[in-house]
């Protein structure tokens, strides 16, 4: 009998930045696959706050006591990274049906390029269904209170950038 193969998921995106809504996804993935990686795009349509490797360290921070966690960029093809790292999975989040769509297209896609690699969607925890990267950005640069919504190496990283929230300006 042959051992069970361990299934590797790979959780894509920009993570500018990471969000305990992230947080809580990868956390919860953890009960159904053997092993996460964070992969952090190295192209994005979006300017980013962070650089790639700021973004990459902070989700290292962040999962540092979860050996069964890593943080690392890629470029390229989705299914080519997902593919050189013998993961059987892409992970995706989806926090209300108009997430759906899109991510139904690039499972479709990612399907006809690669048969062999499933993508499996979880829903996010209902605390964190109205937080994204992009939400988070705009309250930090607007002074707004950001805390809770990130987890702390990002909440460091948001107060050096933009201040202390709740509008409290050094």
């Amino acid at each position: 009998m042959d051992p069970r193969k361990p299934c590797i998921a790979v959780y894509p995106g920009t993570f500018d930045p990471l969000t305990m809504g992230h947080r809580s996804l990868v956390r919860r993935a953890l009960k159904v696959f053997d092993r996460v990686i964070v992969a952090v795009a190295e192209q994005t349509p979006k300017q980013p706050l962070f650089s790639l490797d700021e973004r990459v360290g902070m989700i290292r921070e962040v999962f540092a006591n979860e050996s069964r966690v890593s943080a690392e960029p890629f470029g390229g093809l989705l299914v080519d990274y997902v593919r050189s790292t013998g993961a059987c999975v892409i992970l995706r989040g989806m926090r209300a049906v108009s997430d759906f769509d899109y991510e139904f297209q690039m499972a479709l896609m990612n399907r006809r390029l690669d048969k062999d690699i499933e993508s499996v969607f979880l829903m996010t925890d209902f605390k964190w269904l109205y937080i994204s990267s992009t939400i988070i950005k705009e309250l930090a640069r607007a002074g707004g209170n950001y805390e809770g919504l990130v987890p702390e190496p990002v909440m460091r990283r948001l107060v050096e950038r933009f201040g202390p929230p709740n509008g409290k300006r050094r």
